[in-house]
């Protein structure tokens, strides 16, 4: 019966191919007959822009010029050299830098933005010799940052994304970095979703608004710019290609025809065919179907082994190995790394699995957590899971490293592993010694930089990913003490031991964050310590359960009043955090609040700091470097 599902689906989809209907493809480039398809050296000179005043556009403010192959834009009298195109904006190269500078007088762009033009945010900036580097951004270090001439060299100290609107706000120039000391700069473009930088300055361009009505051809959508205030740009419909401007190419209807190209008037189906292909569609999509089905049924019915799934039906389906962007590890090599997943190597336990130290053949220190899914289901989502984490970049994630997948349904997640071992290895010290090197501001700038990366994962990514096993052995630390979270739980929750069913309802990562909140202030990894703490917290007998290593009563009173604060930030997240009453963002505002304060207890942000947050994008809030949200 299995040949008879295959021969229907091979026939169905064989006539639809063949019929000439129509498809929506990847949009082609288009020289519209109203443009003079201009180019100066290697540059091809998109719409709006133009060389000659006689080529049709929205505005002379997109007028080039071609001297020797070089094309430059004129703005308030200055020329500035184009190196590249894109769709929203053009990079110009440094004003005046004849010879390869590392870096720029600040004023040496005096441009800030006009009707036409403004500073794009997808600008990164690096910054030399600045006196105040709180405005220095961890998030662009990892980025590819070239040199003058060419070479990889061009990383800088100190760099800070326009994006992250701290600092620089739109409308402002690179001058405002003055105020925080830095004498000069430079700046790269780097697109969204991009890992390497092109040096140079973007500028996005835009019409002003008000030309709307007459600048945008039918079936285009307006488009409001970023930075270049009351902008728009035009944008074909989908099913339509073109630059969407009327004096442009407009917006052509984008079809095949005869099995080619084709846009306008000459963009037509045959009837005759479409009554073809539905007759066609009538007679065997049913008989598809049922051979389907019996194929699917035939396939479920096949035992499948453990062990058995490198070359088997499941790899097969999900195309793992090959779509796969992380490393892909062999069992034997995981082995090996943490000696034979040995109870020595192990660092914690969780609801899944177990995570062990190991140390990879090249000497890289790696964290492994062999996670233990119930079925197929469940291997596939944990699966997901992994692929979504290996493509986040954030300096409080454990970086994942790859996976192995020749285990049946145990996978194994590599993690890179920070030498400073993990908090609970700080918390509590297998020798029973004090927690050296590990006071209260160490402990809570650690807190609030894991209340804003849970933060970071829940409201800023779509869709969100949830960690639900957050524990002190979960977080790394760097040699830094800066906390990077690992150790997620992976796959279904509705596979996890009956033992952990009750606690479902209110284990969330609020709740989890407020169990380690306690940790932090008693040191104590007791497993009934929420019911403890929060009999001695609710009688007012706090000193009784913080951690004797902080030396509660020889601290000032404003530390005292900070860890009362945080204990009763603690409560709430129990009491709370398990029915949504309190959020995470809202754990993560008041959490960099308390960081921020100062040892003598005033706010380093001034009174307007709620406000500030309440106002600012998660995103902002989480952005802050380390440094910055360190209390000395």
């Amino acid at each position: 019966m299995l040949p008879v599902g295959i021969v229907s689906a091979l026939v169905f989809f064989t006539l639809l191919y063949q019929s000439p209907v129509s498809h929506s493809l990847q949009e082609p480039l288009l020289v519209s007959s109203k443009q003079c398809n201009e180019t100066c050296g290697q540059l091809h000179v998109p719409f709006p822009f133009h060389l000659n005043t006689s080529c049709a556009s929205v505005s002379n403010a997109f007028r080039l010029f071609c001297t020797n192959s070089t094309l430059s834009l004129i703005i308030d009298s200055e020329s500035y050299r184009v190196l590249e195109f894109f769709s929203d904006g053009l990079l110009l190269e440094f004003p005046g830098s004849s010879t390869c500078r590392q870096y720029n007088d600040l004023n040496s762009l005096a441009f800030t933005g006009n009707n036409y033009f403004g500073l794009s945010i997808d600008n990164v900036i690096g910054l030399y010799d600045c006196e105040d580097s709180s405005l220095c951004k961890a998030t662009c270090e990892a980025i590819d940052l070239p040199g003058c001439d060419g070479r990889a060299d061009g990383s800088t100290a100190c760099c800070y994304p326009l994006s992250d609107h701290s600092a620089w706000h739109i409308g402002d120039g690179f001058s405002v970095f003055s105020k925080f000391g830095c004498r000069g700069f430079s700046s790269w473009v780097v697109s969204r979703g991009s890992n390497s930088g092109k040096r140079g300055v973007k500028l996005e361009w835009a019409v002003p608004g008000n030309l709307s009505k007459r600048a945008c051809a039918g079936k285009a959508n307006i488009v409001n710019a970023t930075t270049v205030q009351e902008g728009i740009r035009c944008k074909c419909q989908d099913g339509y290609v073109g630059d969407g401007f009327a004096s442009g190419a407009g917006c052509l209807k984008y079809t095949l025809k005869d099995g080619e190209e084709a846009n306008g008037s000459a963009s037509h189906t045959r009837r005759h065919n479409d009554r073809t292909v539905t007759i066609l569609a009538g007679v065997i999509g049913p008989l598809f179907v049922i051979g389907s089905l019996i194929a699917l049924l035939y396939l479920l019915k096949r035992p499948v082994k453990a062990g058995t799934y490198e070359n088997g039906h499941f790899h097969s389906t999900v195309s793992f190995r090959k779509a796969s962007r992380t490393r892909l590890f062999t069992y034997n090599e995981l082995k090996k790394a943490t000696k034979g997943f040995e109870d020595g190597q192990k660092l914690v336990s969780t609801t899944t699995g177990i995570m062990y130290a190991g140390v990879l053949g090249d000497g890289s220190h790696v964290a492994v957590h062999k996670i233990h899914c119930q079925d197929e289901t469940d291997f596939i989502q944990a699966l997901s899971k992994v692929e979504a984490l290996s493509s986040l970049s954030h300096r409080n994630l454990a970086r994942v490293i790859g996976c192995c997948i020749d285990s049946g349904y145990t996978l194994l997640v590599v993690y890179e592993y920070p030498a400073n071992g993990t908090l609970s290895d700080h918390l509590h010290p297998n020798n029973g010694g004090q927690n050296v090197g590990l006071g209260w501001h160490r402990r809570l700038n650690i807190a609030a930089e894991t209340a804003s990366i849970l933060a970071f994962l829940q409201y800023e990514l779509s869709p969100p990913i949830f960690h639900n096993e957050l524990t002190c052995g979960c977080l790394f630390l760097d040699i830094n003490s800066s906390a990077k979270i690992a150790g997620f739980r992976l796959g279904n929750e509705s596979h996890l031991h009956e033992k952990y069913a009750g606690l479902l309802n209110q284990r969330n990562d609020v709740y989890d964050f407020g169990v380690l909140l306690l940790e932090m202030v008693t040191g104590s990894k007791h497993k009934d310590l929420p019911a403890m703490a929060l009999k001695k917290i609710r009688s007012g007998k706090l000193e009784e359960i913080v951690d004797p290593g902080l030396y509660y009563h020889e601290q000032s009173s404003f530390c005292r009043e900070q860890i009362q604060i945080v204990a009763d930030l603690a409560t709430r997240c129990l009491l709370f955090g398990g029915d949504g009453k309190i959020g995470i963002t809202e754990v993560a505002r008041e959490m960099v609040r308390i960081t921020k304060e100062g040892i003598d207890g005033n706010s380093k942000r001034g009174p307007a700091l709620e406000e500030t947050f309440s106002n600012s994008s998660l995103l902002q809030m989480i952005s802050m470097s380390p440094d910055s949200m360190l209390v000395p």
